[in-house]
């Protein structure tokens, strides 16, 4: 028996993926919302344009306190209050020798997540947020925060039901 047989094998006969689908449905958890109304999408449209959210991409250069673990949850947490988002999650890595962080802010709304490389001074934001939320509002705490001497911030509209030459 080949190796991927032998684990094809091994995962269909696991008790682990038995009791996983042996979940109780009743035990899943629910949205509430009118029976006979439509869900809302979050899709939004601004400037004649329909689209599901903003994702940014923000580069910071000779950027300060980039390996602060404490710093950067505190400051996820005040972006996603101030860009008007809902946080379901914050997990952030701490890596060693040179101190950078890689995290992620899970969103109802999408996400935050960062990679930093203090040894350069760089740190890679990626913002992405649905709906009425507003994720240019975490530019200037995040530079703040880390101030950087350089940014970048490219900006992206994702799910756009049509293109701008079609208004």
């Amino acid at each position: 028996m080949s190796t991927i047989s032998s684990i094809k094998e091994t995962l269909k006969t696991s008790t682990t993926c038995e009791s996983i689908s042996s979940a109780n449905e009743n035990e899943w958890p629910s949205f509430g919302g009118e029976a006979n109304t439509e869900p809302k999408d979050h899709f939004i449209r601004r400037n004649g344009i329909e689209f599901a959210g903003t994702h940014l991409l923000i580069d910071f250069w000779g950027a300060h306190n980039l390996t602060d673990l404490e710093l950067m949850e505190r400051k996820f947490r005040e972006c996603v209050e101030k860009c008007g988002a809902t946080l379901l999650h914050i997990h952030l890595h701490h890596f060693t020798p040179n101190g950078g962080i890689s995290g992620v802010a899970v969103l109802a709304e999408s996400h935050i997540s960062v990679h930093t490389w203090p040894e350069r001074g760089y740190a890679a934001f990626d913002i992405f947020m649905c709906g009425d939320a507003q994720p240019e509002k975490a530019i200037p705490i995040l530079k703040g925060a880390f101030k950087p001497e350089r940014i970048m911030v490219g900006e992206q509209l994702r799910g756009m039901t049509q293109s701008a030459s079609d208004n």
